[in-house]
């Protein structure tokens, strides 16, 4: 997709004016590479000059933090700061609200200060700029939304997604528990690796049924984790042939013909 890394910029003596963070569901997960993909269309159309870490980019360390793992969280932050330091990076947009939590809160702490956003605060920024816009070609679809815990109660970004959802021209509905009291995917605190164990609730069971009830055909998200236990969740309810569930880059490539 040509997408340059910063050591290729570097070495032409450019700085891009975001720093694209993938993320490790981005990079590696089959489902995910579909939402990173979908996000760098979108960047192009704007004209966004951007770069990826690439091989230089490592875990942020989240998923060792919440599993208490503090020590190895430490190492894996430390790794990546004096990689962003080096490349004197100053602005990071992902796709990856755990990404975006860590970068933004944990890590000024351990000597990485920079301007953090997601994805969805990002696009929105770009269509303020008047440097993208969205075809409103979804009109009268119903979609529902599922809000990310690390974007949302984490960081008070309820905004942001929502305004993206309604310049699609959709008919947005919430569901009963949204925004400040929205339910987990059950994902975070590295929960997202392992089966439930013996006594625990299927919490993308749960949180998929809120989802249904709405009677929406789409369910958007903004988290690849997010992405991946509400399909679970549809999956589990037998119910693929009757709602989708999309990042919300996604629904705008898509809408833009991308």
């Amino acid at each position: 997709m040509n997408v340059p890394t910063m050591e290729e910029m570097m070495a032409q003596g450019k700085q891009p004016e975001v720093l694209f963070w993938v993320g490790s569901a981005g990079s590696y997960d089959d489902r995910a590479k579909k939402i990173t993909r979908a996000f760098v269309k979108i960047l192009q159309q704007a004209n966004v000059d951007f770069a990826v870490l690439g091989t230089e980019e490592s875990s942020t360390g989240d998923a060792a933090k919440r599993a208490g793992n503090e020590f190895l969280f430490q190492m894996q932050a430390m790794t990546n700061i004096e990689v962003l330091n080096a490349y004197e990076i100053k602005k990071i947009v992902t796709c990856d609200p755990h990404s975006f939590n860590t970068l933004k809160n944990e890590y000024p702490g351990l000597g990485g200060t920079y301007e953090v956003y997601h994805h969805t605060q990002y696009i929105k920024q770009l269509i303020e700029e008047g440097r993208l816009s969205i075809n409103d070609s979804m009109k009268g679809e119903k979609i529902t939304f599922h809000d990310p815990c690390y974007l949302g109660r984490g960081n008070d970004e309820y905004e942001s997604p929502r305004d993206l959802i309604r310049r699609l021209g959709v008919n947005l509905v919430e569901m009963k528990r949204n925004k400040n009291r929205a339910l987990c995917c059950g994902a975070g605190g590295a929960q997202m690796f392992k089966e439930p164990e013996k006594g625990d609730m299927d919490v993308n069971v749960l949180r998929t049924k809120d989802a249904l009830q709405t009677k929406a055909k789409v369910i958007a998200t903004g988290c690849p984790y997010c992405n991946t236990m509400m399909t679970d969740g549809v999956k589990f309810h037998e119910k693929e042939a009757e709602i989708q569930v999309k990042d919300i880059a996604e629904l705008i490539a898509e809408a833009n013909n991308l």
